[in-house]
């Protein structure tokens, strides 16, 4: 594709573009994907950009995917990192010993941490960058195995003001899996235009004339490779023109075929060797099998196929490797296989699947192997790798059994590498091949699960119900297991079937006849945890009165009281034993090797947050959410995390930053299977323009939770914000018919909601009534103390009883019910409510004094600022706090130099007198 130089033909505004991305000053950190199919060009532009760094004084560390190695976890982690392994020790412990336990180093392994090895690798690149200007530079990233994918593009989310420039090529033109997102714009390398493949044709060796030049230029399309490999082909041979018009193939099969004609042309000695080569396809073998020396390579890389370099003879392009590859028969495919399994013996997960490659039959011998490499990769945190281990293991094992509970197991590990296709996938094969009644069960839960963490929810209740019915005689413990799955379900679709459905195998389930679970592993108590959860979860207003007795006598037994418990406690209002268990439950699940399983808590600690008036808590926990999420995958976590930080947002008036919000979290997840998202967004929505004084879109957004008979679109989060519509509706002049609508909504649940909603209900049938018997719906709900568990609506509930009293010529009533909610209305920095409280009380002959400023202006700080300013002032170092919120060293340096002009300070020193400890959020 080169024409003279370093000229580039038909390329340069490509080359160009990353000369830029390449060259000082490096103020911040810059990404960029370049796409483009087989032989357009990619690997070159690298080449360059890479010469152009190493000119301008950049470090560089390079790793290339191959697809013989996508199935090693962190194989592609390892190749990058090589060159600087000797710096692990600077980390943090944790996040070396994750990095150690990866590449399996390490003698005393952990549990592998998806978040941990992805802050560590953003840690490291981010110390390199401090020493000089970085670039990273990965090519085929399509065939990167997944667990390096996912740390590298992890650390590269969170990159910001590093001196570092990371490339990342790949085939096609869409980004691969786990390159789409948030990147930027990808630069896409289309077909040469007809004048530069002109050019790139006139500058070959020997280039064709005539008809043939026409013929090389139609069969290329501007593919640059091509180009090349065509023009040789037919200059070698000037009528296989005349055979490719009557071989309709595509462009990269007739390349392959080109190659392969030159590959068999070859010395018997030397296809041999590059068999091997091909077969081996790594850097780590190099010249060390019987038959793969440099001199029987010597006629191939004559031939241009492969250039002979150390530490491994490495070939001209990938699809020459491909090409070789398959070439010859099975016979000597395996062969090959075989010969570097021997030199492999060392390293036993090469030597197991180079091994597998070589089977044709069945082999338990072969599965267990690869089942051992398995647990390796599982051990070292590579669940992707790990399952295809498994998937493999079960295709070469002699017993169905044996190959069904492989299956399973591999789609377990599919399921923490976030592929629920693939987890669906296995356990049906394993499903179908199986007759053993357990398996079968199992394969069912698996494939349950898959639903439900796809957001099949429908699919997922219609998979789950029957399973634990059928369950239920003689596998309670996964029957229990299986409701509370469908019980999680129900309540996120929050359709009234589906959670009748879940109420009917409760019945069976606690049966007459009905005998405890035994499982191994299953804890004492466990099915009333998961009992109180699921009730809770179809029905948390109806029979709240039965249950919040019942979640007491389980918080107060000898249980440790799970998630579910602490996720039940939010649900049924219970808010400070939510925010109490929830942190329990997360100094468990931050530990290494379960933190994926902390999603579903913080979910719901946020919401407590939320409820409690700990909005800064609440935007620390979506913070934490949201690497976790990027992590392990959980789109679903992610999407909340991204509405809690709109929710507070919005009550705090910065709202310019909740529409985009909004939009990610509906982008994520389909709201025709998620009520409780169909029915959060347009709350939050609502919200939003109430603060703006929009009344009349504010009543729009939030007559949506309910049907226009007043049935809740869920039932639960529904009638949370049906004091929000109350409110829009009063002022939008649409009193009668949501007064309507509340009344009807709220005759549909049990006489005895609980406090919140008793409130709640209360604020709202005020504000939309006569003004004469407005008062006495206020009045009731303010008697009750229960209520200021929640401020921020314990606050709204005053301050339109202020404004009624006002109204009613009741000033000397109004005034301390307005001062009351002006004070807690500042204290959550709620300003559009504030500003609402403060020009009441002058309506009242009241000039509100000034409110105090927040300690520091910590009001002006982002959550993430805010977490960094009060660790800093407890006199944690930068790497210290990196550590614990997971970023990189530098940017949290980044953050505190930006953060200081607005705290009025210039040391760090000065942070401990500032920061209240009032101020402080949970630790990471």
């Amino acid at each position: 594709m080169a024409g003279s130089g370093t000229v580039l033909t038909g390329r340069e505004n490509e080359m160009s573009r990353l000369s830029e991305l390449v060259s000082p000053p490096y103020a911040d950190s810059r990404m960029l994907l370049v796409l483009g199919e087989a032989g357009t060009g990619k690997t070159v532009l690298l080449k360059q950009a890479v010469r152009e760094a190493r000119a301008a004084g950049m470090r560089v560390l390079t790793a290339t995917g191959r697809q013989s190695e996508s199935d090693l976890a962190f194989a592609g982690l390892h190749q990058l990192l090589r060159p600087v392994l000797g710096r692990l020790d600077g980390l943090p412990v944790r996040q070396a010993q994750a990095l150690r336990g990866a590449f399996a180093i390490s003698d005393d392994p952990v549990p592998p941490d998806a978040l941990l090895t992805g802050i560590a690798v953003l840690t490291l690149l981010s110390a390199l960058s401090e020493d000089q200007p970085l670039l990273v530079v990965i090519d085929d990233a399509q065939w990167l195995d997944p667990a390096s994918l996912d740390a590298v593009v992890f650390a590269a989310r969170r990159l910001e003001s590093e001196q570092l420039v990371l490339i990342f090529a790949a085939r096609g033109d869409e980004p691969p899996a786990g390159l789409d997102g948030d990147f930027p714009q990808p630069l896409l390398l289309p077909p040469l235009s007809a004048p530069d493949a002109g050019r790139l044709l006139d500058s070959q060796p020997r280039p064709p004339r005539g008809q043939a030049r026409g013929q090389v230029l139609a069969q290329a399309a501007g593919n640059p490779l091509a180009l090349i490999e065509l023009s040789a082909a037919i200059a070698a041979d000037p009528q296989a023109g005349r055979r490719w018009a009557s071989e309709p193939l595509p462009l990269t099969s007739r390349l392959t075929s080109v190659m392969a004609a030159r590959f068999a042309a070859l010395p018997d000695q030397t296809r041999t060797a590059l068999l091997l080569a091909a077969t081996a396809d790594t850097e780590d073998l190099a010249l060390a099998v019987p038959g793969l020396t440099a001199e029987a390579l010597g006629p191939a890389e004559a031939a241009g196929l492969i250039k002979i370099d150390q530490p491994a003879p490495r070939f001209t392009h990938p699809l020459v490797r491909a090409a070789v590859y398959h070439a010859v028969p099975f016979a000597e495919r395996a062969a090959a296989h075989n010969a570097i399994a021997d030199a492999y013996r060392a390293q036993p997960d090469r030597y197991a699947w180079h091994l597998a490659a070589a089977a044709l039959e069945p082999d338990e011998h072969l599965a267990a192997l690869l089942e051992d490499s398995a647990a390796r990769a599982q051990r070292r945190g590579g669940a992707a790798a790990a399952a295809r281990a498994l998937e493999r293991a079960a295709q070469l094992s002699p017993g169905e059994d044996d190959s069904a509970r492989r299956l399973l197991a591999a789609a377990a590990l599919a399921l923490s590498a976030g592929q629920t296709d693939w987890v669906r996938d296995l356990a049906g094969k394993a499903l179908a091949q199986t007759s053993d009644p357990d398996l079968r069960l199992d394969a069912r839960l698996h494939i349950g699960w898959s639903q439900v963490w796809s957001n099949r929810n429908a699919d997922a209740i219609e998979t789950l119900i029957p399973l634990a019915t059928e369950a239920a005689p003689r596998r309670p413990a996964l029957a229990w297991e299986a409701v509370g799955m469908a019980a999680a379900t129900a309540h996120q679709t929050g359709l009234p079937e589906a959670c009748e459905k879940v109420l009917g195998v409760l019945a069976i389930l606690d049966g007459p006849g009905q005998r405890v679970p035994a499982a191994e592993g299953w804890q004492p108590g466990r099915a009333d945890e998961i009992r109180i959860w699921a009730r809770t979860c179809v029905d948390p207003f109806s029979t709240r009165a039965e249950l919040v007795p019942y979640l007491h006598r389980i918080v107060g037994s000898d249980v440790t009281g799970g998630p579910e418990v602490a996720g039940a406690a939010w649900i049924l209002d219970e808010t400070e034993l939510a925010v109490r268990m929830l942190h329990e439950a997360l100094i468990r699940l931050r530990a290494p090797g379960v933190r994926g399983a902390s999603g579903g808590a913080l979910v719901a600690l946020q919401g407590a947050y939320l409820d409690s008036g700990r909005w800064d808590d609440a935007l620390a926990a979506a913070l934490e959410a949201s690497d976790i999420a990027a992590a392990y995958k959980m789109e679903n976590v992610a999407a909340t995390a991204d509405l809690t930080t709109a929710t507070v947002l919005a009550m705090r008036g910065d709202l310019e930053r909740v529409p985009p919000l909004l939009a990610r979290a509906l982008a994520a997840v389909d709201v025709a299977e998620f009520r409780s998202f169909a029915v959060k967004v347009p709350h939050t929505a609502g919200i939003a323009a109430l603060a703006r004084g929009d009344y009349m879109t504010a009543c729009a957004h939030l007559s949506r939770l309910f049907s226009a008979d007043g049935i809740a679109v869920h039932r639960h989060y529904s009638y949370l914000g049906i004091a929000d519509l109350a409110a829009a509706a009063a002022r939008a002049e649409r009193r009668l018919a949501v007064k309507t609508l509340v009344e009807r909504a709220m005759s549909l649940i049990g006489p005895e909601p609980g406090p919140r909603l008793a409130q709640l209900a209360a604020r709202a049938r005020g504000l939309l009534a006569e003004p004469a018997d407005a008062g006495g719906h206020f009045a009731t709900a303010l008697a009750d103390p229960a209520g200021d568990t929640w401020p921020f609506e314990r606050a709204q509930l005053r301050l339109d009883y202020g404004e009624w009293l006002r109204r009613q010529r009741r000033i000397n009533d109004a005034k301390p019910v307005l001062s009351e909610a002006l004070t807690a209305f500042r204290r959550l920095r709620a300003a559009p409510w504030t500003r609402r409280t403060e020009t009441e009380l002058r309506a009242c002959g009241v000039t509100a004094q000034a409110a105090p400023p927040a300690p520091g202006a910590i009001a002006e700080l982002t959550a993430q600022q805010r977490e960094i300013v009060v660790l800093a002032s407890r006199g944690l170092s930068n790497a210290e706090i990196a550590d614990r919120l997971f970023l990189s060293p530098r940017t949290v340096a980044s953050h505190l130099y930006r953060t200081f002009p607005k705290l009025g300070i210039s040391d760090r020193h000065q942070l401990r007198d500032l920061i209240d400890e009032r101020h402080a959020g949970p630790a990471a």
